[in-house]
């Protein structure tokens, strides 16, 4: 019986490292699943939340952010070209709005009742990075998780929900309370952190570790009368 790994992923659909850190995860996991069975669940992160539900211009909000223009195309420049080794395609010119995410945070994780996350993150990703879909018009995003698989009726019901927005909030502060300021951040079977968009090689080291401390764990545990 393989061990099983529990992998949550913290990331927001507008941070480019966090879409290359999927792909290179994913990477990871296509090789070791013959030897795995893995749990992926897909937890929110706003780098953005101050952000009105409109959004706001992308090039002017992060070149402020970054500290000038040039320093933004010099920092999209880069991430471009590593999204290009790694097999994808970004395009910053054709994205014109940074929008707030919360939404987008709440068709993903309504996602996990229908066993749809990976494919709804994915989707969210490629909208956003490589077609420059305006991720702050709520059709948009129907139309993307329909795209993903997702009946409209689905989504409209958990953007209707209140309290999936304030499980939003209060998972965030969760993470804040742990130090987490930055994504991408995966945690391991609840025990074990790794941060960044890691090369898949490292991926790959830090789960057949985590696999084996598991496989450890388990050999070693006790059942309720005592016996090991």
């Amino acid at each position: 019986m393989k061990q099983t790994i529990k992998i949550d992923i913290i990331s927001d659909v507008v941070c480019p490292w966090c879409y290359i850190g999927k792909l290179r995860l994913d990477k990871a996991i296509e090789t070791l699943n013959h030897q795995y069975d893995f749990k992926i669940y897909y937890r929110p992160f706003e780098l953005h939340p101050e952000l009105p539900a409109s959004g706001q211009n992308q090039k002017e909000y992060l070149a402020k952010k970054f500290g000038g223009e040039s320093r933004y195309h010099q920092l999209t420049g880069n991430v471009t070209k590593i999204a290009h080794a790694e097999g994808l395609y970004f395009d910053f010119e054709k994205q014109n709005v940074m929008p707030n995410t919360r939404k987008a945070h709440v068709i993903i994780s309504g996602a996990a009742e229908v066993g749809k996350q990976d494919v709804t993150s994915e989707s969210f990703f490629d909208a956003y990075f490589s077609r420059g879909v305006d991720l702050s018009q709520e059709e948009n995003l129907i139309t993307v998780g329909i795209g993903a698989g997702l009946e409209r009726n689905q989504i409209e019901r958990w953007l209707a929900d209140e309290s999936m927005f304030r499980n939003i909030e209060e998972y965030e502060k969760q993470l804040s309370s742990l130090g987490i300021q930055s994504v991408p951040f995966f945690i391991l079977n609840d025990q074990y952190s790794l941060s960044g968009a890691q090369r898949t090689e490292t991926f790959i080291s830090v789960l057949q570790e985590v696999g084996s401390k598991a496989a450890v764990e388990t050999a070693t545990s006790c059942s309720a009368d005592g016996y090991c």
